[in-house]
């Protein structure tokens, strides 16, 4: 991933270096494992750990020789550790040690993006619980519907964050697979116990069965799920971009100090980070689904899925880092305009109203129908003139007959919109 959407951390931890730290370390546990077992001798495996090591480096200069990274790895260590190498590896293939590895990382890696989604959460929490009583429209086709409360549209994006917790730990114990099962799984030259000992020290839980690899439906769902979680990051970043809208301007992502807006226009405040987060979004579903292509190997194994890996899970899980990251600093900042929230609210003249006057009047006898064509018709001559819905209604005979002044003036209290708001807010844990 470019370094404009990589943080330190996770530059770090999908860096060469680590790779290498993780795949070195793995090694020693298998002879750890194997001296155990009485296959390699405990004076020689202590001497091997003290001068296990090699470089990035030398590691590509060999592979572009050998044309094999493992190869290149071994070979690489195998230079420093003289006759006593031939321990090394032992009984193992190629994918023991780089699906392994792989999953050791992006354990770590997983735990980082966790971090963020309680970051994110956390602003989410505060900002509905400031709002819990902000009261504005709400939207349905972009168009008025009725009233709701600000505090309620991000309680909303709370309880679906809360959801996203859940799987991605889900998806990450789902990963958090390693095989040391030799070259078709079979165990043929190495023991189930030394797969159980790495698994173990590397807090991964060993597979069940495999192949020459772990299969790759783990992937496609652990990537499947930080997709979903984008898409959710897309939609936040969708209704701040809304909201942001000269016309409508309720609530707006922060600009910060020197931050400028337009090259040409002195004046303009875009959304621009909501707008890059929606765009990274698209990528994480682009990477989901070749994740899902990775699932039909040939047989055993091909190598058809490796390539594609190298990119989509250090790309997929660099971006979820910078966007969680990036959505909890618009949230922390967000503007939030309440007064233009009840501007707004009362453009359209009491017509948000329309659906209590409807019920109002089915209590009162009316059928449904009835009622519905009473209530629109005096909406319609409100929509059109700018007159107030109340006023327009409170003159309709039909109307007033059925529904005494007091009854008619109680449709248009707000109060009604909000008197759950408490409840609705306990069972989302913002109680």
């Amino acid at each position: 991933m470019i370094p404009r959407y990589t943080r330190p951390i996770l530059a770090r931890l999908w860096s060469e270096e680590h790779r290498l730290e993780v795949m070195l370390r793995l090694e020693r546990l298998v002879l750890e494992a194997q001296a155990k077992a009485g296959l390699v001798p405990r004076r020689d495996v202590s001497a091997i750990a003290r001068q296990l090591h090699a470089t990035p480096q030398r590691i590509r200069a060999i592979e572009s020789q050998t044309r094999h990274d493992v190869i290149a790895f071994l070979e690489a260590v195998e230079e420093r550790l003289g006759p006593r190498g031939r321990y090394l590896h032992f009984g193992l293939t190629s994918s023991d040690l780089l699906d392994t590895s792989l999953a050791a990382v992006v354990a770590e890696v997983s735990e980082v993006l966790f971090d963020d989604l309680q970051g994110l959460l956390r602003a989410l929490a505060t900002q509905a619980r400031r709002h819990k009583r902000t009261v504005m429209i709400g939207r349905t086709h972009g168009v008025h519907a009725e009233p709701t409360t600000f505090g309620l549209k991000l309680a909303v994006f709370y309880d679906e964050f809360q959801r996203h917790g859940c799987r991605l730990e889900g998806a990450r114990r789902g990963m958090a697979v390693g095989k040391i099962s030799g070259a078709v799984g079979t165990f043929a030259h190495v023991s189930p116990r030394v797969e159980a000992y790495v698994c173990k020290k590397l807090g991964l839980r060993a597979a069940p069965i495999s192949t020459q690899i772990v299969q790759r439906d783990l992937h496609a769902q652990y990537l499947s799920t930080l997709a979903l979680i984008g898409a959710s990051l897309e939609r936040l970043a969708v209704e701040i971009r809304h909201l942001q809208r000269t016309e409508v301007l309720e609530a707006e992502e922060p600009f910060a100090p020197g931050q400028k807006g337009s090259s040409a226009m002195p004046h303009k405040r875009n959304p621009v980070t909501c707008e890059k987060v929606a765009g990274l979004a698209r990528l994480l579903r682009t990477n989901a689904l070749a994740a899902m292509e990775n699932i039909a190997l040939w047989h055993e194994r091909d190598i058809s899925h490796s390539s594609v890996e190298r990119i989509i899970l250090p790309d997929s899980t660099t971006l979820l880092d910078h966007m969680l990251n990036e959505m909890t600093w618009v949230v922390r900042g967000l503007q939030v305009y309440p007064r233009r929230m009840r501007e707004n609210l009362e453009r359209s003249h009491g017509l948000v109203f329309s659906g209590t006057v409807l019920l109002a009047l089915m209590r009162a006898g009316c059928s449904r129908k009835q009622a519905y064509g009473l209530v629109q018709r005096s909406a319609m001559r409100s929509w059109k003139t700018g007159e107030p819905l109340h006023a327009v209604l409170a003159r309709d005979r039909e109307v007033t007959k059925r529904l005494p002044p007091r009854t008619l003036v109680a449709c248009f209290d707000l109060r009604r919109h909000t008197r759950y708001v408490n409840q609705i807010f306990r069972r989302v844990g913002l109680g």
